[in-house]
């Protein structure tokens, strides 16, 4: 199958759909806006979910030259 969209018969896409996609192209434009903007909604969530985040909930860094020597927290 040949046109603008026969590269998606290499990757899986049936016959159908391919002559489908060349028939009307918006859907494939569709499919890629809708998957960009999910996951840029997805980055802001993770970002908001990150900036809202409480000081005792980040993690901590450890100095580079200490180990954290002793008992678990739970056993001491």
């Amino acid at each position: 199958m040949s046109g603008q969209f026969g590269f998606m018969s290499k990757i899986g896409a049936t016959d159908q759909a391919v002559a489908t996609l060349n028939d009307q192209p918006y859907i494939f434009t569709v499919l890629v806006v809708v998957l960009v903007a999910v996951i840029l909604q997805c980055v802001l969530l993770w970002y908001i979910h990150y900036a809202t985040m409480k000081p005792e909930q980040k993690k901590k860094k450890e100095p580079k030259g200490k180990k954290a020597g002793g008992k678990p927290p739970a056993q001491r």
